[in-house]
């Protein structure tokens, strides 16, 4: 465990900048930078930009000097290393083509959407997570496209987060229908969007408050049914069953958008949602996503559960499925 700092080389704003890293957790730079009046802003994604008038005090202060080399290859090895491909910034084209694929003409739109799901407070619930839901979609729908009603369903079903179990879905639930009516109301004549297609995205976002429930109406009328619904659920939980080092990732962003809990409550809240999904008989909904996906997601969070605690997580059934961010 150590705060890691390289020699200023990054020149910036008339001046130039070190990196400043934890090779333990995300939460422990943090508070390292709190406790260092670092601003918040200066934060990105693995680490902090440090002006070089604050080298000498932050290592006054316990961070550790290391070369440039050195800082990359022990934050890789910790497994707290943002990659490309979960950076906001850099996958923001490849979202808008596939927004544009699905709603050609309606590109302002998707960069509105993208402007919301690269708020800063997102840690976790970020246009990252909207690629891998929207990979996971694809892995599970194997030869055939997804429904359209599903992938906008995965494009606004966090476009509002605060954190508010609940309260969340539903704002999100209502911005779709806010978003979405218009692109019906104005193309009467073979409309871009059908009605009921607007309803059964709403109708999907609201599902996940519980990650429960069956089609209704305005989703049979827009063509979906129970597998459509359980593929939407499961690739919203698909991080479960990420690689090792992804998964801390996720668990940081987690933790890091509930800043304002104590440590203890997070560590309680937490622990009862793993071991609540632990104790199901089936963590996910559709015969490929257990296929693919059930070994490794038990494995990682049983992993969590004794980094958290020390000892073995249980096994069994019983309990019904709960949120895990």
């Amino acid at each position: 465990m150590a705060i890691l700092i390289d020699p200023p080389a990054w020149p910036a704003h008339g001046t130039l900048f070190s990196h400043l890293v934890s090779n333990a957790s995300i939460t422990e730079l943090h508070d390292f930078a709190r406790k260092n009046s670092l601003s918040p802003r200066a934060f990105d994604l693995d680490h902090y930009d440090v002006p070089a008038e604050l080298f000498d005090r932050l290592i006054e202060a316990g961070a550790e000097p290391v070369t440039g080399g050195e800082l990359t290859r022990r934050l890789i090895h910790s497994g707290l290393r943002v990659p490309f491909k979960e950076r906001p910034k850099k996958i923001r084209g490849t979202l808008l083509k596939l927004w544009n694929e699905r709603l050609p003409g309606n590109q302002d739109l998707g960069e509105h959407l993208l402007d919301q799901w690269e708020e800063p407070h997102r840690k976790y619930h970020n246009s990252a997570h909207l690629l891998e839901m929207l990979t996971a979609l694809e892995t599970l729908y194997g030869e055939h496209e997804p429904p359209r009603a599903v992938l906008l369903a995965a494009w606004l079903h966090d476009i509002v987060y605060e954190g508010q179990p609940g309260q969340d879905e539903r704002a999100s639930a209502e911005f779709a229908r806010d978003v979405l009516t218009p692109l019906v109301a104005e193309n009467q004549d073979g409309a871009a969007l059908a009605p009921a297609e607007v309803q059964a995205v709403a109708g999907l976002i609201e599902l996940t408050t519980e990650h429960a429930g069956e089609a209704d109406q305005s989703m049979e009328e827009a063509g979906l049914g129970a597998e459509d619904i359980d593929r939407f659920f499961d690739a919203d939980l698909a991080i479960l069953a990420a690689k090792p080092d992804r998964y801390r990732r996720y668990v940081s962003g987690v933790r890091a958008e509930y800043e304002h809990v104590s440590d203890e409550f997070f560590r309680m809240a937490r622990t009862e949602i793993l071991e609540g999904f632990l104790e199901r008989e089936q963590l996910f909904k559709s015969e490929r996503a257990r296929s693919l996906w059930e070994e490794r997601a038990r494995a990682n969070m049983r992993a969590e559960l004794e980094r958290r605690h020390g000892r073995a997580a249980p096994t069994g059934s019983g309990l019904a499925l709960r949120d895990v961010g």
